[in-house]
């Protein structure tokens, strides 16, 4: 029964929102490549936000978490996708360094890009 609900949770989750926007955008006539780019850089997004957001977790990454052990609080911030850990003095110091942010903010602006390119494109074929 549990592989059942996983199945449907990942079809939920993953294959109908990549499903609709590929369908949309052939319906529309964007090239293969700018869908398959659109959906690659967004999935990259959505997994590096959810990544940095939730690093300081315990109950999600206890063997990796800058806040296990320390006696600090975890703390996510959802966007910009960070973490923290609140520490006794009340400071709150970032876990994630600045390359992991700009993997972040490269994916997303790409995937900005490319939906305007989408509609650059669309407009001048009409």
């Amino acid at each position: 029964m549990n592989h059942i609900i996983l199945l449907l949770a990942l079809l939920a989750v993953f294959v109908t929102p990549t499903a609709l926007v590929w369908l949309l955008g052939r319906r529309a006539g964007f090239p293969r490549w700018t869908l398959l780019a659109f959906l690659l850089v967004g999935w990259l997004t959505v997994f590096t936000g959810w990544s940095l957001s939730q690093r300081a977790q315990p109950f999600l990454f206890p063997d990796t978490s800058p806040c296990f052990g320390t006696r600090s609080t975890p703390v996510s911030q959802y966007f910009p996708p960070d973490s923290f850990c609140r520490h006794a003095d009340g400071e709150l110091r970032t876990v994630n360094g600045p390359d992991a942010k700009l993997v972040f903010w490269t994916a997303a602006t790409t995937t900005v890009a490319m939906a305007g390119a989408a509609v650059v494109w669309r407009r001048r074929r009409v």
